[in-house]
C-alpha cells in the first residue's frame, strides 16, 4: 500500500469526468503535488472543494462543473499560479470569489456560471462593494463632517451676538462711555477730514 501510494502522488493527470461518482471529494487530494489535470466534472460530488487544493502547485487545469458542490472557494486556491484553465460552474457555491495571482487572468464569467449565491470578480459586486449601499463607516463620517458644521455655525452666532451687544450693550447702559465712543469716531472724522484737505491743497499748489 505504502509502494502505490507514492506512486499515486506521482500522477499528473486525473480525469474522473461523467462517472456517476457522489461523495465528498477527498482532502487527500492535496498530496498530489505532480498534478497538472484535475477533472471531476459532470459528477454528483457535494461538499466542500478540499481547502488545501492550494498544495497542487503545478495544476494547470481544473474542472469541476456539473456537481452539487457547496461553500465557498478556498482561498488557497489563489496558489495555483500555473492553472490557465478553471471550470466551477453549475454548482452550489457561494460567497465571494477570491483574488489574487492566476485567477485574475481568469476573467470569464462563464466559469463561475450557475452558482447564484457566488458573487465578485468577474461576476457582480457582492452586496457590500455595491455603490449604494452605505457603509458604516462612511456614515460615520458623515455624521462627524455635519456636527462639525453644526458646531462652526454655532461658534459664529455665538460670538457675533456677544460681540455686537458687548459693545452695543456697553454704550447703552454707560453713558460716560457712550460720549468716549462718539467723541473719539468725531475725533477721526476730522483728522481724515483736514488730511483729504491738505492733500489737495498740494495737489493744486504743484499743477
Amino acid at each position: 500500500m505504502e509502494y502505490y501510494g507514492r506512486r499515486a502522488t506521482l500522477l499528473t493527470i486525473i480525469d474522473f469526468s461523467s462517472n456517476s461518482l457522489a461523495g465528498e471529494i477527498p482532502k487527500e487530494i492535496g498530496s498530489l503535488v505532480q498534478l497538472g489535470t484535475l477533472n471531476l466534472s459532470m459528477n454528483q460530488l457535494s461538499g466542500n472543494i478540499p481547502s488545501n487544493i492550494g498544495n497542487l502547485k503545478l495544476l494547470e487545469s481544473l474542472d469541476l462543473c456539473q456537481n452539487q458542490l457547496s461553500g465557498k472557494i478556498p482561498q488557497s486556491i489563489y496558489s495555483l499560479t500555473f492553472l490557465s484553465h478553471l471550470n466551477l460552474s453549475h454548482n452550489n457555491l457561494t460567497g465571494r470569489i477570491p483574488l489574487g495571482n492566476q485567477l485574475q487572468t481568469l476573467d470569464d464569467s462563464s466559469i463561475y456560471k450557475d452558482n447564484p449565491l457566488l458573487c465578485g470578480h468577474p461576476l457582480s459586486k457582492c452586496p457590500e462593494e455595491g455603490d449604494d449601499v452605505p457603509h458604516a463607516e462612511d456614515n460615520k463620517d458623515h455624521a462627524d463632517v455635519s456636527e462639525n458644521k453644526l458646531g462652526f455655525y454655532i461658534s459664529v452666532v455665538l460670538g457675533f451676538v456677544i460681540g455686537f451687544w458687548g459693545v452695543c450693550g456697553t454704550l447703552i447702559l454707560k453713558k460716560s462711555w457712550r460720549y468716549a465712543y462718539f467723541q473719539f469716531f468725531d475725533n477721526i472724522k476730522e483728522k481724515v477730514i483736514l488730511a483729504i484737505a491738505l492733500k489737495v491743497a498740494r495737489l493744486q499748489r504743484t499743477y
